[in-house]
Formats: structure tokens, sequence, C-alpha cells
């Protein structure tokens, strides 16, 4: 086409003074040859057939080319209706057997009775999960029954957490409903008696862990103020702080001893407890036993006070006399303790012993006189309150020799009242009073 183009201007340019352009038909008609309007020549005109040529190609290019119509958007499929009976129909169905598989006994025992099959779900469910509570179980039981470290109670604490949701996740109210259920080709072997018994062995595992946590952290601390009494004793500058810190080692020894031998730490603590008690026994020899002698006879000196202090300003009734036997016991029971290889201490706790069983024996004493004259003055009030019931009004009617039988009777139990006890007196005014009356009725 360009070149068509430039062609027809080159001509153009060359016969635009003497040549004029003629007229092209536009139109698709098929190339004719150029009648020459001029008589004066009988040449065809070559600028007319190019224009000619280039009309019919620009044509056919034009014809040639596809009619390229605008593609209008296809309509949007209604996709909603065609899925809602579908979801209607597929979701009525799934709803119920949900519904049916709640854990409400109300609607599980009917449904059970009449198509339990609807009710499969569920029991696969509590399977798995009692299967997996299972397995769990016996991971955790492994781990907490035979430990080696801490870490394994801690491993095994959670796999028992683990084991404990599972058993939660099944109903407690369905357990029993469908216990030994066997369907022909779905053999469920979940067990309602073992799903009892597994928690209460979860239970009992629970109370071992806290047991074996408890036992851990008093084995800890035990440690920590062991070694810390030991930094103290090392570093006492005074007899005081020594005798302190020898305190504090022995208490936390002490602590050692008491952890459950059963558990990991009272097997750790007891491996450990006889290197501890050798280092102790090295380090502080001699001191700590005339340490723990010492303050037994301290202890034993402040009961024997405080006893003392007690039974001042007698008499006492004979209640206050047991608690003051007490205090001299207690006493004597702290001396016991000291053993006989030190011979120092041993020496001046058999002293205090003596003198302290020879107090504990008075007042043993006294109690038991004090009560036996609180027998003997009640004793003699009953007496006189039968003598006074029985005598007549009438001086008459007195029966002489049996009032005098039964006032001398009132006056030996007077005479049975010690002195020293909380009744002597008003005994001693009865007795005086009897003793009138007896000489009122005895004859002259």
């Amino acid at each position: 086409m360009g070149i068509l183009t430039g062609l027809f201007k080159r001509v153009k340019r060359k016969q635009s003074q003497n040549i004029s352009p003629p007229v092209v038909n536009q139109s698709p008609t098929p190339l004719s040859p150029v009648i020459n309007q001029s008589s004066s020549s009988s040449q065809p005109d070559p600028n007319a057939q190019l224009m000619q040529l280039e009309a019919r190609m620009n044509q056919e290019m034009i014809q040639s080319q596809p009619l390229q119509l605008k593609t209008l958007p296809k309509p949007r499929q209604n996709w909603t209706g065609k899925l809602f009976w579908p979801a209607i129909l597929i979701g009525i169905p799934v709803g119920a057997v949900y519904i049916v598989n709640l854990p409400y006994p109300v609607i599980r025992r009917p449904v059970a009775k009449v198509a339990p099959i609807l009710l499969l779900p569920s029991q696969i469910n509590i399977d798995s999960n009692f299967k997996q509570s299972m397995s769990l179980f016996q991971q955790a039981e492994q781990l907490i029954e035979r430990p080696t470290s801490a870490a394994d109670i801690d491993l095994g604490q959670q796999k028992l957490k683990e084991a404990k949701e599972s058993l939660n996740a099944i109903p407690l109210n369905s357990g029993d409903e469908w216990s030994g259920y066997n369907y022909g080709w779905y053999n469920w072997q979940f067990s309602w008696g073992g799903f009892q018994q597994l928690r209460g062995r979860v239970g009992q595992l629970e109370a071992k862990v806290f047991q074996e946590k408890n036992s851990q952290a008093l084995f800890v601390d035990a440690e920590l103020a062991l070694n810390t009494a030991k930094t103290q004793y090392q570093k006492a500058a005074t007899p005081t702080d020594k005798r302190v810190a020898i305190a504090s080692w022995q208490l936390a020894i002490d602590k050692l001893e008491e952890i459950p031998a059963v558990t990991l730490a009272g097997r750790s603590a007891q491996q450990k407890l006889v290197n501890y008690q050798r280092e102790f026994k090295q380090e502080v020899g001699l001191a700590a036993g005339n340490e723990k002698v010492t303050t037994l006879i301290v202890s034993a000196q402040q009961f024997s006070r405080q006893a003392a202090q007690t039974g001042q300003n007698p008499p006492h009734k004979s209640e206050k006399w047991q608690e003051i036997e007490k205090l001299w016991q207690m006493a004597i029971d702290d001396l016991s303790q000291i053993p006989s290889q030190d011979l120092e201490g041993y020496a001046k706790a058999r002293k205090l012993m003596a003198e302290y069983s020879a107090n504990l024996g008075e007042i043993r004493v006294r109690r038991k006189a004090e009560e036996d004259s609180v027998n003997s003055f009640e004793s003699a009030q009953n007496s006189i309150e039968r003598l006074l019931a029985s005598t007549p009004t009438d001086a008459k009617s007195l029966e002489r020799n049996r009032t005098i039988s039964q006032l001398q009777n009132i006056i030996n139990d007077l005479d049975k009242v010690q002195n020293g006890t909380t009744v002597y007196l008003k005994a001693q005014k009865l007795k005086l009073q009897g003793q009138n009356k007896l000489k009122q009725l005895q004859p002259n």
C-alpha cells in the first residue's frame, strides 16, 4: 500500500500540468480497462490504472478481515438455588444423628432401644477416648511409679493430665448404658467397669504425683538449708554463731530423714543422708553432742522451774497437782535423752533426775492426799444429809443409839481428811459440830 501510494504521488507531480486525474470509482467493482476520453491519443492512462488497482486492493483487504463482534458477558448461574435443596436433604439426617448422639440419657435411651445403630458415632468416639486414655495412663504409670529423675515425674504428670482429659470426654451417664454392647460387625471394647476402675487409678496416681512433688520440694529445701548451715558454721566467728549453725545443720538433717522413703526424693535423701551425717560428725564432732546435752539440760531446768512456780502457795486441787506432776515428768524425760557416752553431761543429768524424781514423788503423794480427803469430806457430807433427813421432829421419837452411831461414822470420815488439803478446814469445822452433838446425845 505504501509503495503504490508513493508511485501515485510521483506520477501526479510529473503530470500535474498537462494531465488531470481521472474519476475513480470507489465502489468495489472489478478492474475494467480505462476508456480514454480524448480522441487525440489511443494509449491507456497509467495513473488511472494504478488508482483502480489500489482501490481494488483496499476493497479486498476490507473483505478479508473478519467481523469483530463485541463479546457479551455470560449470564451468572444461580448456584444458591441449586444447592439449597441438596443441603436440606443432607443436613436434616446429619442434624438428627448429631442430636441423638448428644450425651443426654433422655434422648439416648429411647434411641438405644429402637435404633442403636444411630448411636454408633458416639460409641466410636467413646471407644477412641477410652483407648487413648488407657495408653496415656500406662505411660504415665510407668514414669511415675518407677521414675529415675524429676523429669520423669514431670513427663508422667503431663501424660496423666492428657489421660484424664480423654476420660473426661467420655460422658458419665452413657457408659453403663452401652457397656459391653456387641454389634456383629463392630465389637466395642469399652466397658463401664474398666472405665470406673481407670478413673480410680488416675486419682491414685494423681495422689502419688502430689506426694512425689511435695517430697521433691522438701528435699530441695532441706539440702539448701543444710548447705547454708554448713557455710554459716565454717564462717562463724563466735561460739554463739557456731551453736546456731550447728542447730540449723542438725535440723536440716532431721528434715531429710522425714522425707518418705517410698518417693524418689526419699530414696535420694537416704542415699545422701549417710554422707551428710558422716560429714556432720567430722566437722562438728563433740561440739554437736555437747550442744545437744546442754540444750536438754536447759530444757529440763525450765520445766522444773515452771513446776516449782506452779506448786507455790498450796493447798491445790487435784487437777492442779496433776499439772505440776506433768511438768516434773517432762523435765525428767528430757534428762533421760542424754546419752551415757557423754560422761560429764550424763553425770549432771543423773544428779538432776534424782532431784526431780523426788519432787515428782512428793507431788504424787500430795495429789493422792487431796483426792482421798475430798472423797472423805464428800462422804461425810452425804452422811450428814441422810442423818438430817431421817431425824424426826419429835425428840421423844429419836432413836438415840442409831443417831450416835451415824454421828460417829461422820466424825470418822472427817478424821480421814488430811492437813494441807483444800477441804481440811471445812472438815475440822464439821467435825467439831459433830463432836458437840455427840456429847449431847451420850448419857452422863
